[in-house]
């Protein structure tokens, strides 16, 4: 349904750096890299980020965040450590929610920018 999806930031690099560290246990890579655009994804960008003069601002309210399949559990639990390493901050440790469904399996962080990121998977 959504071919991909781009978000702004004002420090690209900083941004590649989590991204980069975050995603890699998902199984997504930097595929295009520029001074204005880095593009993530398995086999083509979904993921684009953006040096933009006026990102958005994340708001923690707006209910906006991004999830990331994941290929199981493992996966979760790897982009979570990562994404905090890495410079994201915890916002909800790697588990099961069952009020989302029986094998809901998910983890939420929040990257530099404060947007919020979500990696799932149901086995």
């Amino acid at each position: 349904m959504i071919s991909h999806v781009s978000v702004g930031v004002r420090d690209i690099a900083k941004a590649g750096g989590f991204y980069d560290a975050a995603l890699a246990p998902l199984g997504y890579k930097r595929l295009y890299d520029s001074a204005e655009a880095l593009g993530y994804g398995a086999d083509s960008p979904k993921l684009w980020v953006m040096k933009v003069a006026r990102p958005v601002p994340a708001d923690a309210a707006s209910g906006l965040h991004f999830c990331f399949d994941a290929p199981n559990r493992k996966g979760v639990e790897q982009f979570h450590a990562a994404a905090l390493k890495a410079g994201g901050k915890d916002n909800g440790k790697p588990g099961l929610r069952k009020d989302y469904g029986e094998n809901y399996y998910a983890a939420f962080v929040t990257d530099p920018d404060g947007y919020r990121l979500e990696a799932y998977c149901a086995r």
